[in-house]
């Protein structure tokens, strides 16, 4: 659990550093405060790129739930933060932001070395647009209001937005700034309070935002952090009678159980954002020196470990050979290697069990009939560590064509006609995302307009921005995370309404 410095050879003979800061916080942040966990248990989190561990940080169980709801119910109940006026919490969440951007590089290294999110871009990227995203909520924290309503009785009515309440958010450990504050900050600027489960494989970035968001003023209570496993902090999180509303990103199966959990209990409501297997949809028209290198990111991003991964790469019968060629070269330019080496692409899975889980599905592709073309193995060495794997003459029918794997695996397969790749992009259980590669505005149009996911990406992927909602259809879940609907769905509405003076209904 120490700091210090880590020098290595990069590709081509180039030095880098940098420095593995120490680890400060491993205690469950519950109201204000770090504390030791009830029972006094402690779990290992790994380094995928070592195998090694980083630190032993506090397990939560049901006891310390009830702990950190308390204190949340207490804040909500009594506390400022829902009480304040918008422009107080727009200004506490602006020093929040301040705060990330000034910590950048120890936050981008927590991440790189918990979750094997790249360094390059996590210091070029990701923490400072999760101050951005905090900033983009802090602008809408003052701006929060009702409707006068016309009424067409002798009476008058509006609305007022009120925070839903106590808010139960479980996240998955692929990008775990990025979850933090996707859940956190609409959650604050619309008034809530909280208790936040970060995914056991990566604990560390939550609590030290968690600190850095007590630093800004966030009052005591407001938010908690309770480290442990979905089984015991999830399920009493999803079960508890004094949350009012659980935000979960993760798996479809647990989803299932978050959404029986909360039917069972108060009825509290849910917004899941599930599994997915998206289709990359590559039309005869498009510029394969183009689509073939985006196809790959699209694919083996974060290992291909994102939700919205493009893994079922559809190409058009015309350009399909010429495709696959093109890919192939692109693919022998791909680094896989340490992810805080600025040269690499691709770091490791997150941990072993995520690493046999993706092992196992190559092997099942194999013993399906695909042919793999590229890949397919894991690396001899410590870490995490798999090949990017290509699979052509893939069937819809095959298992790595229709379940998500979540690693880097990409399925290839021909299509003819646009009816055609239409009905086998909706021929799955999931609808969270897809790209569309065409220069034809109609087929664009079309495509877009007929596949059944939450977020279409024309000629480009990854297309995320703060004011761009993200969710799905299907079991890849509802309600959306990003953007003004985010907000709303940690928000209530109450309707009033008064009779106007002298009306027979006095």
């Amino acid at each position: 659990m120490g700091g210090g410095g880590e020098v290595s050879n990069g590709i081509n003979g180039e030095k880098w550093t940098v420095k593995i800061p120490q680890i400060k916080f491993t205690k469950l942040f519950i109201n204000g405060q770090f504390q030791d966990s009830v029972s006094g248990k402690t779990f290992e989190t790994i380094d995928p790129r070592t195998e090694e561990v980083i630190a032993s940080v506090a397990e939560g169980d049901k006891e310390d739930v009830d702990l950190a709801v308390k204190a949340a119910r207490h804040a909500f109940d009594h506390g400022p933060w829902p009480r304040s006026p918008g422009t107080e919490r727009r200004r506490i969440m602006l020093k929040f932001a301040d705060l990330i951007d000034e910590h950048l590089e120890e936050l981008a290294t927590l991440d790189a070395i918990d979750a094997a999110n790249l360094y390059s871009l996590g210091k070029g990227l990701y923490i400072h647009n999760a101050a951005e995203l905090i900033r983009y909520y802090a602008g809408a924290a003052d701006k929060i209001h009702g409707e006068t309503l016309k009424l067409s009785r002798e009476m008058q009515g509006y609305t007022l937005a009120e925070p839903i309440g106590v808010v139960g958010h479980i996240v998955p450990w692929n990008f775990p700034t990025q979850m933090f504050v996707m859940k956190v900050g609409p959650a604050l600027a619309a008034g809530c309070t909280m208790v936040l489960k970060p995914a056991e494989q990566t604990p560390l970035s939550a609590l030290y935002y968690a600190h850095l968001a007590k630093l800004a003023g966030v009052p005591d209570g407001v938010i908690n952090v309770v480290t442990g496993y979905g089984p015991t902090v999830g399920a009493a999180i999803s079960s508890h009678m004094d949350i009012d509303m659980v935000s979960f990103t993760g798996s479809t199966e647990t989803g299932h159980r978050i959404m029986q959990a909360a039917a069972t209990s108060n009825l509290k409501p849910v917004s899941l954002e599930l599994g997915g297997k998206s289709p990359f949809i590559v039309f005869d028209d498009a510029d394969v020196d183009k689509v073939a290198p985006l196809a790959l990111v699209a694919c083996f991003y974060n290992q291909g470990q994102i939700c919205v991964a493009g893994t079922r790469t559809f190409v058009q019968e015309g350009i399909y050979d010429k495709f696959v060629a093109r890919l192939l070269e692109e693919v022998k330019t791909w680094v896989v290697g340490d992810p805080l080496d600025p040269n690499v692409n691709q770091g490791p899975q997150v941990d072993k069990k995520q690493y046999e889980k993706v092992l196992s599905w190559i092997d099942r592709g194999k013993k399906d009939g695909a042919t793999l073309v590229v890949g397919g193995k894991a690396y001899d060495r410590k870490g995490y560590y798999i090949e990017p794997t290509i699979f052509t003459n893939v069937t819809d029918e095959m298992s790595i064509a229709n379940q998500e794997i979540f690693g880097p695996v990409m399925s290839i397969m021909k299509f003819k006609t646009v009816e055609e790749v239409i009905e086998r992009a909706n021929k799955t259980k999931y609808g969270l995302a897809a790209g569309i590669m065409t220069n034809d505005l109609n087929i664009a149009n079309t495509v877009s307009r007929s596949l059944k996911a939450g977020t279409i990406w024309i000629n480009c992927y990854f297309g995320f921005d703060n004011d761009f909602p993200v969710g799905g259809y299907k079991m890849s879940g509802f309600g959306k995370d990003m953007g003004m609907d985010a907000l709303n769905k940690y928000l209530q509405i109450k309707s009033i309404a008064t009779p106007i003076y002298n009306s027979p209904w006095l």
